[in-house]
């Protein structure tokens, strides 16, 4: 089944609104900041994260990197954290009875834009197949080849016996551009703010870089603690957070965006390139070092 919207809350004066992905991979940036008074997190999926952001349900937000260009009011990309990549994810995974390049047709998990726009690239760039999409839900019978994310990955992919073939789409990347791969950041809205609106983003944006400095050295309290609800072990969960995400954002990762912004535009997934806009922070926010 689709994951359901999550409600929203009525907005409390002063209250600073925090959209976050809901999957184990998140957590390292915002393990605590539930504890923080004044501060609502808003989870929910990828693919719904920047229209919450962009209706002005929240301040700042985890965002699919593809849908900054694609964005109906311009957003500003702030430097304070990541989910990236430099070679394998485990969790932006395509499996495949067909051998890859006779794919005609892909699944792909209806969650993340970002994860599908790489597909697209890709296939096109390493393979020389373009495959129509089609959208899988959990719930779906396995299709022939099918593009999975996140938690589902461990719960859901099926056995190479019956897809044998199988692509770890980071280590794809990688192999195709010598970059890491940023598949969401943090996202605010940049058209003129009111001062609360303005004051919420950065003060939350200041949050957000404590939160992921301060839980660098937890990952393995964090594993343990949330694994199982997510559907992993804890071993694989730690080697997860904690070896294969790169949760820093840095002048590489800045440079494969923009990178993975042209080939997206080459290959169709977006109509045209939009500058990247990176927040100002005037000193008062320190990008992470």
């Amino acid at each position: 089944m689709p994951s359901p919207t999550p409600a929203v809350k009525p907005d409390v004066p002063g209250e600073m609104r925090l959209g976050a992905v809901s999957y184990l991979n998140t957590l390292p940036l915002i393990s605590g900041l539930d504890r923080v008074p004044g501060v609502r997190l808003v989870p929910d999926v990828p693919a719904r994260l920047a229209d919450r952001l962009v209706a002005g349900e929240t301040d700042l937000s985890l965002c699919s990197v593809i849908d900054f260009q694609r964005s109906p009011v311009p957003l500003e990309l702030v430097p304070v954290g990541q989910i990236g990549c430099e070679g394998a994810t485990r969790t932006v995974t395509l499996v495949s009875r067909t051998p890859l390049d006779r794919l005609d047709e892909v699944a792909c998990d209806v969650e993340s834009h970002t994860s599908v726009a790489l597909l697209r690239v890709i296939l096109a760039e390493r393979y020389g197949v373009r495959p129509t999409f089609v959208p899988f839900t959990e719930g779906d019978a396995t299709p022939d080849a099918v593009l999975l994310i996140g938690d589902k990955v461990a719960r859901l992919a099926p056995d190479a016996a019956s897809h044998p073939h199988r692509l770890d789409l980071g280590i794809e990347w990688l192999e195709l551009t010598g970059l890491p791969f940023v598949f969401a950041t943090w996202f605010r809205r940049s058209e003129p703010l009111d001062a609360d609106a303005i004051h919420r983003a950065e003060r939350l944006a200041t949050l957000v870089d404590h939160a992921r400095r301060r839980n660098r050295s937890l990952v393995p309290t964090i594993a343990r603690r949330e694994a199982a609800r997510h559907g992993w072990q804890v071993p694989d969960a730690v080697e997860y957070l904690g070896r294969l995400l790169r949760y820093e954002f840095t002048d590489r990762s800045r440079e494969a965006i923009r990178r993975f912004h042209e080939l997206a535009a080459r290959h169709g997934a977006i109509d045209e390139v939009r500058p990247l806009a990176i927040a100002p922070l005037g000193g008062r926010l320190v990008p992470s070092a």
